[in-house]
């Protein structure tokens, strides 16, 4: 048991056991203080079971929980009238400690000095910078007033939110607009997968995010804390508050490496690579150009991932590199997807299915990632078929491409925003939010139905534009997302199967089957990937230029 005093009156710990609160009342502690909800995480004891345990050893115990991220004025004040009512020193714990030690300096905040509370926490491991701002308002989070305000805020300066951000002021370049983001690079992570083939340069994939902020635009380079939908406010790092009249949500997918037990002490050697990542697609086109034999293992996760393709196009690129300098008879390629199906639009399959055949790939359905011991070069599936009893199995690589598992970010996941997933709640047709009628978004955080790609956005910022602009007029939506998406697979080097499909797996053609056939892998395509999509996302889609992305209307009978 590791605990740190903050005060003579209250010490904070992470996550405890019953067996730990004889030490607990040996160290002097009178009660007990649960910050953290039952069921967080999957190997945490019940609040019953500690509270059972103290109040058999003579301490009082409390039930207080606070998601993560989500530290309300409410939560601070029931803290602090704890603190006073319950028999002292008090012990309070939660994951980490970092709830418990922030509900006692926003509950001290109007009793001791900011450099007090901060220098008290900091003795005790806990960096509470984050909440200066509330601190120094009393412990209050101030929505009220905003340090800014703005017609229409985004967060999020992927391609979603640049593309928005230019669509809107060029629809309307009297809009006040501001961009949050904190990154200092922005990147076209479609390029990601022609890096990771030894088609394009990892260099060409990046530029900075100040020279891609529309003209006219308010960059505010911070991280977002918390929504404060009611108060029509975003709260940033630091707590500085930001009011709009509308709001765009599109901070982009969180990759979570973590879930993979062993992945990320690993990543970028001992042959573990993943294109999902700007610094490790090069490392991935350096272990297929020094493969000479053994097994390459590529890996999907559980949907939903951005881009569903791209773990199987760093299969297919890989096995036309080895085609083409005589290797492949020697390795052994083993697709693992948690999954049971190749594509989910199956008019695509047939055209895959013959490259699988062609690169001598096995297909392993229902294999889900869940560890890799990368000195030792393993990794560990769990297996869970229909009809089939779970098992986990391991095997041995001597290269692995792992796609990670993804989910929203964590600051949407607990947010009022989100829904029981974790993902902005909107309506799949005009992508306004269900609840608050000025919040719209767009990208791969929202629920949807789409494929989470780079074209799926493209369609979808003219859409979010058109419908804010209406909105700003006092009318109802005008524009439709008929859930496009686009997923250029790369087969070989010089042929994609290009395929484009809507909601419910419609095929959505951008060209007519005598020009390009997307359910065939074509060199069309190919040329489209490598010469025209590029220019496309950096000239057109991210300035407001919306080239095959005029929005559908919504006809006057639909409304």
């Amino acid at each position: 048991m590791d605990f740190k005093r903050i005060s003579p009156e209250l010490a904070v710990s992470p996550q405890i056991a019953a067996s730990d609160i004889a030490a607990i009342r040996q160290a002097g502690f009178r009660s007990i203080i649960c910050n953290r909800p039952d069921g967080e995480g999957a190997d945490q004891p019940g609040f019953d079971e500690i509270a059972a345990a103290a109040r058999a050893d003579g301490i009082e115990a409390l039930y207080l929980p606070v998601q993560s991220g989500m530290v309300h004025d409410a939560d601070a004040d029931a803290f602090g009238k704890a603190l006073g009512d319950l028999p002292g020193p008090v012990f309070a714990y939660c994951r980490t400690g970092t709830r418990s030690a922030t509900l006692w300096s926003l509950s001290q905040a109007k009793v001791l000095s900011i450099p007090d509370i901060l220098a008290a926490t900091r003795a005790a491991g806990y960096d509470m910078h984050g909440v200066t701002r509330r601190i120094a308002n009393g412990g209050k989070t101030p929505t009220d007033t905003g340090d800014a305000k703005y017609d229409v805020v985004i967060v999020g300066g992927g391609a979603g939110g640049i593309a928005v951000a230019a669509s809107l002021k060029a629809r309307n370049a009297n809009l006040s607009v501001a961009l949050i983001d904190p990154a200092d690079i922005h990147y076209y992570q479609p390029g990601w997968t022609m890096v990771g083939g030894g088609i394009f340069d990892a260099k060409d994939t990046a530029k900075t995010m100040g020279s891609l902020i529309p003209r006219g635009v308010h960059w505010l380079k911070s991280a977002v804390a918390a929504f404060e939908p009611d108060n029509d406010a975003v709260i940033l790092d630091g707590c500085r508050v930001v009011k709009y009249d509308r709001l765009v949500v599109c901070p982009g997918l969180k990759l979570d490496w973590d879930r993979v037990e062993g992945l990320e002490e690993t990543l970028g050697r001992n042959g573990v690579t993943s294109n999902y990542r700007y610094d490790l697609a090069p490392y991935t086109w350096e272990l297929v150009q020094n493969l000479k034999s053994g097994r390459a293992i590529f890996t999907q996760p559980p949907m939903p991932i951005k881009c569903a393709g791209a773990p199987q196009k760093a299969m297919y690129l890989s096995g036309d590199a080895w085609f083409r300098n005589g290797a492949l008879a020697n390795i052994d390629i083993q697709f693992n997807t948690a999954g049971g199906v190749l594509f989910g639009v199956k008019d695509y399959v047939p055209a895959l299915e013959t490259y699988v055949e062609k690169y001598h790939a096995t297909l392993n359905y229902f294999h889900n990632l869940v560890a890799v011991d990368g000195p030792a070069r393993t990794a560990t599936f769990d297996v869970a078929a229909p009809d089939q009893d779970p098992r986990r199995i391991k095997m041995d690589f001597d290269m692995m491409h792992v796609c990670p598992p993804q989910t929203a970010p964590d600051f949407i996941r607990v947010s009022p925003l989100a829904d029981a997933a974790g993902w902005v709640d909107v309506d799949q047709v005009t992508l306004r939010h269900k609840s608050f009628d000025n919040i719209w978004s767009l990208g791969d955080v929202m629920n949807a139905p789409n494929a989470k790609t780079a074209a799926a956005a493209r369609k979808q910022a003219p859409v979010v534009a058109d419908n804010i602009m209406a909105d700003i007029h006092g009318r109802s939506a005008v524009a439709q997302y008929d859930g496009y998406g686009s997923c250029p697979l790369t087969v070989e080097r010089g042929k994609i199967v290009l395929a484009e499909f809507g909601y419910g797996g419609v095929l959505k053609p951008s060209f007519p089957p005598m020009l390009l056939d997307g359910t065939k892998p074509t060199r069309a395509a190919w040329f489209l990937k490598e010469k025209m999509l590029p220019p496309i996302y950096w000239q057109a889609m991210l300035r407001g230029k919306e080239w095959l992305a005029k929005p559908e209307k919504i006809s006057a009978s639909g409304q």
